[in-house]
């Protein structure tokens, strides 16, 4: 009789996990590897800056090491709130070496949201950026004990750095030879990042090193980098933690290339410049290139694939790029997932198609990276999964080792976001015959703009202390720069006037001016029986508007 080999078999008997056959897994020892096997190869391009992997390898560990003299360890929150600059990839490396959990700030966030993050993950440490300055000084201001602060200067910006001490004489305290701490267990928290999420309060995503790990590899399998890519950029490193890329790139020991701020001048000249083969950005990126004047768009020898997020682009937004020397490759992920989570893989058979059928395709969120377990498409109600028709709209639901390990002091928003083990995206879509899923709608109140998410009652909120607002509701309008912008429907109090410029100028002094409205459309607000707003009609009047 043959034995089932249920239980624990020959195969785990007297066979353990030890030192020898298991590590955590971990992306700060990407680093590591890419300093001792390519020390002299460029990795870090800033300007006039030039870094190799031995000296990318020697400030992080600086930073590790300065940190440590200052206290930090594991479990300590070390803030970064800056641009892309060769400190936020330091930052990435040397806060995680010492076991410390990297906190890295929207620089767009207005100073009340930056106080509340510093509070609620309770930073030790802010490096702080030159150029954000007088909100990180009203932001600390806020706060009954704020962290230390280290300035990051730049010779190029004026005005003061913030902080008791600087960027540069910070590292000059740490030891070049400063041994990493690898952590313990690859569950460990290596970085916190916020999202507004559905909500206005901002959620705290707490990332781990496995997922970080595996999600630096996915990318770089996924997007085809190597040791000879120049990656540039143009999507903010503060943003998942760069989609991952801090890692990825460093993993195959490829050249990063340092842009403080989108200009699309810069942008074409340091792809020619430093033979930049791969670069991300929300699809305002792309638009910014397509549209730039034709004085600035530097040609180039090679193609340039850049990753997007978010709405599809439209085809000739894609017949721009392809014709400006870059290849588009539409991705989709969250906060939540560490960036990218699936990818529209391209498949041969598209490759004789005309555009418009190549764009349908394209502006497919497509499959899971190798590195995600799970996606499906499932009745929200039930969690069954639905049929794979590319006509049944239900919720995309994604797990595996690179979903977040949940929201920080925030169990009940962890509960429902891991709801019946599978984390819930609150995307609507549908998954086509051949696998391809396809978002069709995003979470109703989020507004995504120029890439970042804008939550409608954070908006709402603020319109509500207006002194002349009775109602207000804000949803999506289709915008061709930003892809979406707030638009604010809002009635009037009885015998009140208002403009729209004064309900605007009133939420740019109370929010992130990138959250503010754009339009204002005054009037009663369509209600159910029950007296709730019906955001989907709100929603069909701007897309006329």
């Amino acid at each position: 009789m043959i034995d089932s080999g249920r239980g624990e078999g020959i195969y785990e008997q007297g066979l353990d996990r030890v030192a020898a056959n298991s590590a955590p897994l971990t992306p700060i020892s990407f680093l590591t590897r890419a300093a001792a096997v390519y020390p002299d190869k460029l990795a870090v391009v800033h300007g006039a800056l030039r870094f190799t992997y031995r000296q990318f390898h020697e400030r992080a560990c600086r930073l590790a090491s300065a940190l440590a003299r200052r206290g930090i360890g594991r479990g300590d929150c070390v803030a970064i709130m800056a641009a892309n600059i060769p400190a936020m990839l330091e930052a990435h490396n040397g806060v995680p070496m010492v076991g410390a959990v990297l906190n890295a700030i929207n620089t767009r966030l207005d100073a009340k949201t930056v106080a509340f993050i510093l509070e609620h993950g309770g930073a030790k440490i802010l490096l702080a950026d030159q150029e954000f300055a007088d909100t990180i000084q009203e932001a600390l201001s806020q706060l009954a004990n704020p962290p230390l602060v280290v300035g990051i200067a730049d010779d190029e910006l004026d005005g003061p750095v913030p902080g008791e001490i600087e960027y540069e004489d910070f590292l000059a305290e740490g030891d070049v030879d400063f041994e990493c701490r690898d952590p313990q267990d690859e569950w460990q928290a290596i970085c916190l990042l916020y999202t507004s999420g559905t909500t206005g309060n901002p959620k705290g995503v707490v990332y781990h090193h496995r997922g970080a790990y595996l999600n630096a590899m996915g990318n770089a399998i996924t997007f085809g980098l190597g040791r000879r890519s120049a990656y540039l950029w143009t999507l903010p490193m503060f943003h998942c933690s760069g989609w991952s890329y801090t890692w990825g790139v460093t993993a195959v020991a490829a050249t990063h290339v340092c842009l403080r701020r989108i200009d699309p001048a810069q942008v074409y000249r340091l792809i020619a410049d430093e033979a930049v083969t791969h670069m991300c950005g929300a699809p305002i990126v792309l638009n910014l290139l397509v549209n730039a004047p034709d004085e600035v768009k530097t040609s180039f020898p090679q193609t340039v694939d850049i990753m997007t997020g978010g709405a599809a682009p439209p085809s000739a937004v894609i017949e721009g790029m392809e014709a400006a020397g870059f290849r588009v490759l539409h991705a989709y992920g969250l906060t939540e997932t560490y960036g990218p989570a699936t990818a529209c893989a391209w498949q041969s058979v598209w490759d004789d198609l005309d555009l418009r059928s190549r764009t349908e395709y394209m502006a497919r969120q497509g499959v899971r990276f190798l590195t995600l377990e799970g996606s499906m498409i499932a009745d929200p109600d039930s969690g069954e999964e639905l049929p794979w028709d590319g006509e049944t709209i239900g919720e995309l639901m994604l797990r595996g080792n690179t979903v977040m390990k949940g929201y920080l002091k925030n169990p009940d928003a962890s509960a429902e976001a891991f709801r019946n083990g599978w984390f819930r995206s609150g995307d609507l879509a549908v998954r086509h015959p051949d696998g391809y899923i396809e978002v069709k709608d995003r979470s109703k109140d989020i507004i995504i703009s120029g890439g970042e998410n804008i939550s409608s009652l954070e908006v709402e909120e603020v319109l509500y202390r207006h002194p002349k607002i009775l109602e207000a509701a804000v949803v999506a309008k289709p915008d061709e720069k930003w892809g979406e912008t707030p638009c604010a429907f809002v009635t009037l109090r009885d015998g009140r006037e208002a403009t729209a410029e004064e309900i605007i100028g009133f939420c740019r002094d109370n929010m992130a001016h990138y959250k503010q409205p754009r339009s204002v459309v005054f009037g009663p607000l369509p209600k159910t029986s029950t007296g709730k707003i019906q955001k989907f009609v709100l929603r069909d009047r701007a897309r006329s508007l």
